[in-house]
């Protein structure tokens, strides 16, 4: 510990001492100045999709369905509204890490997102980085990262943007949003509010969605300010509550509700002169739940964890051909459950991360982590990345790392059954890619291969008791092709993009696939524009998945695949300078598919949504 105390003392002096000699060449702030600049400057051999602002208005409110139709993960949904997990290349919920603006924010309880907690209208970009991140994000970045990011713009402006829509099921979506800037100051904020009935009918039966009423609410406010020309102040607040009945299966009715409370709030101070950007934060972040088994009764049980994080980054251009990114992170946890009593947790990492851009054709990155948790060891991680250009259109990448996952306070302290002993999980990985671009023409082909040992499971003792433990090896590997064209005929536009991915993740004793992994998934969106016009087309199928170990493959223990798609349309009714009216409708599952993607729990029939945009 002494010789890690050293070290991080030694990053920390060295940033300092460099800051200092290079005060008389002070560049000038970036107008936008982002919070996480680890995410594109130090990725050059990774997969990264940046959704465009177009694509998160479109969608309102879920996360879920925006990466459903857009990404290549998958997700299995309890049911419309109700929990969302993701599965990225094959690995479950808590091996994909949620990035909230430089900071990891998957919870402490359960190692997880939900990813329908999450309102994409308070954001300004979310973006996909594919591949093992532990090294920058931490914990839980096995598959690959999903990063929201808050823009603070300082370049004089002033714009607002409100949207209301309703849709079946007697469904309502409000938002807010607005931003300023005056050259000094930088501020946005959103609120954004969804209230649904959810009372859909299930296909094929006399039964429809009982118990699936939601309403939350997220509301969000970033300020910047400029406290000199090589110095900003920044501050991200985020509050979202909910208040969710959760529905029962086909077989079997709930009167059960959760009420979820997250609270966000980081300050962060950028410091930047010629060869140095130092960024000092510290972050608040706090998630409580309360679980009522009959909503009719006071009684619940909850859980809650706070926790505070202290991180000091530096960016160090040591020439032009070689950068250097250090990290000091100090999280302490605190956790108050009626089920796994008052845990806390103490963590201190140290990072370090060269990128090294040896000519236009060749660039390396290589970076190592060491963490240090109270309870249990943590392993030393590394990753290694290269690109290599071979002509202007076209790039060959390849990256391999070592991460891991450690336990979270339900797999250690739940009582009953929790696991004082068990290990963090760790995987090996490795990514090789190719781009090919030209103006109108993007095609990106990745294959991939995950080994992860000491994966925690929850299984049955003899006496029927859960209980987690280190028990399984298991491996992923797959092929993802993404494509997009875009061409204009005069003032007529056309997109299309379409992602596919095929994927094994199988236990490496049993050679069966592990549950909720389809092998096959594919979407498509076309879109169609012509001066104040628009329209979308959408469709997504998801192969068949277990349900069981074994594989059973009857209609019991699987889930059949399914081909679901969207239409929509806009027309603008006002386009002037400082205002303009957008007019939207949305068709979903236009072929009132019959579907499922957890066994029992159906999916929506066909539904519609109408809203109206205003831009001022």
């Amino acid at each position: 510990m002494r010789q890690i105390t050293l070290f991080s003392l030694f990053l920390l002096f060295s940033s300092l001492t460099w800051s200092q000699t290079t005060l008389d060449s002070i560049q000038k702030l970036d107008e936008v100045v982002l919070s996480d600049v680890k995410l594109k400057r130090y990725a050059k051999g990774y997969k990264l999709t940046v959704l465009s602002d177009s694509i998160l208005r479109k969608y309102k409110s879920s996360l879920t369905d925006i990466l459903r139709f857009n990404s290549n993960i998958y997700f299995k949904e309890n049911g419309y509204g109700m929990v969302s997990s993701p599965s990225f290349r094959g690995t479950n919920a808590s091996q994909t890490a949620v990035i909230w603006n430089g900071i990891n924010i998957n919870s402490q309880l359960n190692g997880q997102v939900d990813f329908n907690t999450i309102s994409t209208v308070n954001y300004d970009n979310i973006s996909i980085r594919s591949g093992g991140g532990s090294v920058q994000y931490g914990s839980g970045a096995i598959g690959g990262t999903i990063h929201l990011s808050n823009d603070l713009d300082f370049k004089k402006h002033f714009d607002n943007r409100i949207l209301v829509a309703f849709g079946s099921f007697d469904t309502q979506n409000m938002s807010y949003n607005a931003s300023f800037g005056n050259g000094t100051w930088s501020a946005n904020i959103g609120a954004a509010y969804v209230n649904s009935e959810n009372d859909y009918r299930f296909l094929g039966t006399d039964l429809k969605n009982e118990n699936g009423a939601f309403h939350n609410l997220d509301l969000s406010v970033n300020v910047g300010y400029v406290l000199s020309k090589n110095n900003v102040l920044k501050l991200y607040h985020q509050n979202y509550s909910s208040d969710r009945q959760l529905s029962g299966t086909t077989n079997s009715p709930s009167n059960s509700k959760y009420e979820d409370f997250n609270l966000r709030t980081l300050l962060e101070w950028t410091r930047r002169s010629a060869s140095l950007t130092s960024k000092f934060k510290i972050a608040h972040l706090q998630e409580h739940f309360k679980y009522f088994g009959n909503q009719d009764s006071d009684a619940y049980s909850f859980g809650k964890v706070n926790t505070f994080i202290a991180n000091y980054n530096a960016d160090v251009h040591l020439s032009q051909k070689l950068k250097l990114n250090t990290t000091v992170d100090y999280n302490y946890y605190k956790g108050e459950g009626s089920s796994f009593g008052n845990p806390n947790r103490q963590a201190f990492s140290t990072t370090a991360i060269l990128d090294y851009k040896a000519n236009n054709k060749w660039n390396y990155g290589f970076s190592l982590r060491q963490d240090f948790t109270s309870g249990f060891d943590s392993p030393l991680v590394f990753a290694f990345d290269v690109a290599h250009t071979i002509s202007k259109s076209y790039k060959i990448t390849v990256n391999t790392s070592k991460n891991y996952r450690v336990p979270t306070f339900n797999d250690l302290y739940w009582q009953p059954g929790g696991n004082l002993n068990l290990k963090s999980e760790t995987s090996y990985q490795i990514d090789l890619g190719q781009n090919f671009k030209t103006k109108s023409i993007e095609l990106n082909l990745n294959t991939f291969y995950i080994k992860t040992k000491d994966l925690i499971q929850w299984m049955p003792n003899t006496s029927g008791l859960w209980s987690p433990d280190n028990v399984a090896e298991t491996q992923n590997y797959g092929l993802e092709v993404s494509a997009a064209l875009e061409k204009s005929i005069k003032a007529h536009q056309f997109k299309l993009r379409l992602n596919y991915a095929y994927t094994v993740s199988e236990d490496i004793e049993t050679k069966n696939q592990l549950i909720y992994v389809p092998f096959h998934t594919a979407n498509i969106n076309l879109a169609y524009r012509f001066k104040r016009y628009s329209m979308y087309y959408q469709q997504i199928y998801n192969g068949d998945v277990f349900t069981t170990a074994d594989n059973l493959s009857s209609a019991l223990y699987s889930v059949d695949a399914f081909n679901v798609a969207n239409v929509g349309c806009n027309y603008e009714i006002l386009e002037k300078e400082n205002h303009q009216i957008d007019l939207g409708f949305k068709l979903s599952n236009l072929y009132n598919q019959k579907y499922q993607n957890v066994a029992f729990r159906p999916m929506p029939n066909r539904n519609f949504n109408i809203q109206i945009l205003y831009k001022f």
